[in-house]
């Protein structure tokens, strides 16, 4: 697989070129309020001021998803524009990372390049958030570009110092998500088993799983006894959120690009291979095949352990391309390291991810060649009746706000973030209670929206406890117990201001039992429109009973409208 070329730089300074070229056009647009975004935001906030996972607030994560957005907030300040900033690093470390374990690999550099074009665009031009089920994966692809360095590393110092670094980054992947970083983990536990079976260096596992259980240690103890708030341990339930029907159901009977390219791993293997006892031992194809292998399997056990976003398992578009490109280039003699073959290649690759950069071209097209709408007419019998793929669709959602329309809000904090108006105009109102200027030093908020940071821009204290949760989505942030602590302070009304997300449609992701002890203790105020299409939640604006009301009822907008 591997050759020797005299221009290696040139190929080193496009495949660079391509990943931080791309990594870095978020840099230059615009954003509308991301959804759940406000996650990724009080985590970095909370970290960056100092406080202390597991001992100022509880996850059910570990923290290693907020260390790099936290470190942007110190540097660039904490507006949400500050973590598409942080996503474009995470950008480029991605794209770095997958192209060092190629080159680990030998990859020829046409197709390395070709396969670094089909990550950047398959997984990290469309990524301009931060988000964990995102980051799980790239600080996997940072382990495992250290551990395929460490493989073919001279001298037991370098070796191991290479195999340190990769445990500490498994760790961080792990201690970012369960799911995808212990999938990392066996993986890695598995290549290195292969590699020390065929150099008969026995201590590489050993010492590789000793680093990892000194890092875990290191990283955990310090937390304790909070730590435990990950498992939600001490109060039940216990109960797994997964089922063996959702694997079956969705490995059976979707997963199609997944199956078809364990198919044609297959295939390239049955016609390459011609003496499987030899070839056994050809230490970076089996590795190679072993990753392919892994990182398929891991996809597919991934999308239903974190099945939101629907496509958080796209990772593994590039390493299967990768493999079945070395293999046909090989089988087939087809020269990708040529002019010609390159660019004619590179065009098609842009033609089968022409999905993740044609909406921005689409916005150019639209406006030289629109389309006139035709709407139904039900009781004109004047005109005809024209349907089409644009209104074959009755939309009689009369509460959606296109994001065309959404705009600006003049708060630091939300810089260059849109938002529908109704928001805009109902963050103004609530910076402009009479309690906030009354209270400025001492108010006391509960912010239960998506609108963190409000934190920021009002700004106001943030509650802090080893078992005060971090998001309060009910089974998943926070549990009974954290349930039963916001009911009793509600009940003694221990805030001044209470800022409760009404989403109807969503399975407690903001508890409805503290709506009600709210509409029992407090006095709803305000509600406007929470920033996110569908438009199908409400920010609603409690003040302790006896407070001054800056509206009168008749002005107070339907808060109830999404009932």
């Amino acid at each position: 697989m591997s050759h020797s070329f005299p221009n290696a730089r040139r190929w080193a300074f496009l495949e660079i070129m391509i990943i931080v070229l791309l990594a870095l056009v978020p840099l230059f647009t615009t954003f509308p309020y991301r959804v759940n975004i406000f996650l990724s935001w009080e985590g970095a906030y909370r970290l960056s001021s100092g406080q202390v996972p597991f001992k100022d607030y509880g996850s059910p994560l570990g923290y290693g998803f907020w260390i790099i957005p936290a470190l942007f907030f110190k540097i660039f300040g904490p507006q949400l524009i500050t973590l598409v900033k942080a996503q474009v690093f995470i950008n480029i470390i991605a794209g770095l990372s997958f192209r060092s374990i190629l080159k680990s690999l030998n990859v020829t550099p046409g197709v390395r390049l070709l396969s670094v074009l089909v990550f950047v665009m398959s997984y990290s031009f469309f990524n301009f958030w931060p988000w964990y089920n995102h980051t799980v994966i790239v600080y996997e692809l940072v382990g495992l570009s250290f551990l395929m360095r460490s493989f073919f590393a001279e001298g037991n110092g370098r070796r191991y110092l290479l195999m340190a670094l990769a445990a500490l980054f498994v760790f961080l992947s792990l201690f970012t998500k369960q799911d995808g970083g212990g999938m990392a983990l066996m993986l890695c536990l598995a290549l290195l088993a292969y590699n020390s079976l065929e150099t008969r260096r026995w201590l590489d596992l050993p010492v590789f799983i000793g680093f990892f259980v000194v890092i875990a240690v290191a990283f955990i103890v310090p937390l304790m006894p909070g730590f435990a708030y990950w498992f939600n341990h001490g109060q039940a339930p216990h109960s797994s959120r997964l089922a063996l029907n959702d694997f079956t159901d969705e490995i059976m009977g979707a997963s199609n690009w997944i199956k078809i390219y364990v198919l044609l791993v297959a295939l390239c293997l049955a016609a390459g291979v011609k003496q499987w006892g030899s070839w056994i031992h050809e230490r970076r194809e089996v590795l190679f095949a072993l990753l392919t292998l892994g990182i398929l399997g891991e996809a597919a056990i991934f999308q239903v352990t974190s099945y939101t976003p629907p496509d958080n398992n796209i990772f593994f578009h590039s390493f299967a391309f990768a493999f079945i490109a070395s293999w046909l280039c090989r089988l087939l003699s087809i020269p990708l390291n040529t002019g010609k073959s390159l660019i004619m290649a590179t065009a098609l690759i842009l033609f089968w991810w022409s999905g993740t950069w044609w909406k921005y071209i689409g916005r150019y097209t639209d406006r030289l060649f629109p389309v006139k709408e035709v709407a139904y007419a039900p009781n004109d019998t004047t005109h005809e009746n024209v349907v089409s793929r644009r209104n074959f669709m009755i939309d009689t959602d009369t509460t959606d706000v296109p994001v065309s329309k959404w705009t600006f809000s003049k708060l630091p904090v939300f810089h260059k973030i849109y938002m529908p108006q109704q928001t805009v105009d109902g963050i103004d109102r609530v910076l402009a209670l009479p309690v906030v200027h009354q209270k400025r030093d001492s108010i006391r908020v509960l912010n239960m929206t998506e609108l963190t940071p409000l934190a920021e821009a009002m700004p106001f204290k943030l509650e802090t406890g080893q078992d005060y949760p971090l998001w309060y989505h009910l089974g998943v942030g926070m549990f009974n117990r954290q349930l039963a602590a916001f009911k009793g302070k509600i009940q003694r009304h221990h805030y001044d201001i209470v800022l409760y997300e009404y989403a109807p449609t969503l399975n407690n992701f903001f508890p409805f039992a503290v709506r009600s002890e709210l509409q029992q203790h407090y006095q709803l105020v305000d509600s406007f429109l929470a920033p996110r299409r569908p438009t199908n939640a409400m920010i609603e604006v409690y003040v302790a009973e006896g407070a001054q009301r800056p509206y009168t009822d008749a002005l107070l907008p339907k808060a109830d409208t999404l009932r």
